[in-house]
């Protein structure tokens, strides 16, 4: 059985070796590069307190690369399950050579226990692998990115890390399960697809922010966690803040959400009381945030001094490695439960 298995699946994993290895030699001869000049920009922007201008040129000239790599570890695990998983089952059925192959001295459980292993280990080790080279590649440009892409952002946190494994594992289960039951290759290829997508879109959105109690903080207001200040006519010229999606001291952090608070303790907000940006009750007649002073920096030590802050929701940036086991073993047991699924349905369903 491993012997047969490998001579059917041995024209695809050898190409998708050869694409893996061209992948590790492209990224082994540009990461100490990119590495080095990360660590060269910082050890100059320090001296001088650009650090934030370093940011946005080093990632920007690199953000075709980070957004493809990102990109393709997300894709792999999909892939595995579509073109592997899928056709696994239904390949047989509509062929018709099941006929032949469970009526042999080998037992349906031992036949798929066979193309389960080699093929789902296979899918599960090439993600993986792929998923630990570009999280070394890209670890200058994680630290440089802006919130919405940093590393725990939920577009970069699943192409990050050990995740991959559990992704490819999952899906590629997935796949096959579907082929049992819905017996046509192209069909069961668009279901596993969507059922995987509803997965990474479900997974961010309603299961990982609560894989640990968020932390709730009041900061002052500062670089780090405000936008942009202004004076809006048309809410009777009193003083705008938008805040940013990140905390002061947590760069990197995951922020679930974000409000602006008066010095009573009351939420801030404009039309509708969005927590992205609220209007401060703070003269611009005269004073720091008069329009002829500026509404810099010296508006916000006032702002500061009144006792208007930011009230964020947030995951910080040490959970990434405890986020990325739990999610990797909730995916785990999810492949777990439908193999065994496999392993019942074969034997007592399909004929």
């Amino acid at each position: 059985m491993i012997w047969l298995t490998w001579r059917q699946f041995r024209g695809s994993a050898a190409a998708t070796a050869a694409l893996l290895v061209v992948l590790a030699v492209v990224l082994a001869l540009t990461g100490p590069g990119l590495a080095s000049d990360y660590s060269a920009g910082i050890a100059a922007c320090v001296q001088d307190d650009t650090c934030d201008r370093f940011y946005n040129r080093f990632f920007g000239g690199h953000e075709t690369s980070f957004m493809g790599l990102t990109l393709v570890v997300l894709l792999l695990p999909a892939l595995a399950g579509v073109f592997w998983g899928a056709p696994l089952i239904t390949r047989e059925l509509e062929a018709g050579t099941h006929l032949m192959v469970w009526n042999q001295s080998i037992t349906r459980g031992r036949w798929l226990a066979v193309k389960l292993g080699l093929m789902g280990l296979t899918a599960v080790a090439v993600a993986g692998l792929c998923g630990l080279m570009v999280t070394w590649w890209s670890s200058p440009l994680d630290r440089s990115a802006s919130e919405s892409l940093a590393l725990m952002a939920p577009l970069v946190f699943g192409a990050r890390g050990i995740a991959p494994l559990g992704y490819a594992a999952f899906t590629f289960v997935l796949g096959v399960t579907v082929g049992m039951l819905v017996r046509r290759t192209l069909p069961a290829m668009a279901l596993t697809l969507a059922v995987f997508a509803a997965f990474q879109f479900a997974m961010p959105l309603l299961v990982r922010p609560h894989l640990m109690p968020p932390i709730t903080a009041t900061f002052e207001l500062g670089k780090a966690n405000v936008d942009g200040i202004g004076i809006n006519r048309d809410r009777g010229g009193y003083v705008e803040i938008r805040l940013r999606s990140a905390v002061p001291g947590d760069a990197g952090a995951w922020v679930l959400s974000t409000d602006l608070l008066d010095p009573s303790g009351r939420v801030l907000g404009g039309d509708g009381g969005d927590g992205g940006y609220g209007t401060a009750r703070v003269s611009t007649t005269s004073g720091p945030c008069a329009p002829s002073a500026g509404a810099g920096g010296g508006c916000m030590v006032e702002l500061n001094r009144l006792g208007y802050r930011q009230r964020a929701t947030y995951q910080p940036l040490e959970r990434f490695w405890p986020f990325q086991w739990i999610e990797t073993g909730i995916y785990a047991l999810l492949a777990l439960g439908l193999s065994w699924f496999c392993f019942w349905w074969i034997r007592r369903r399909l004929s």
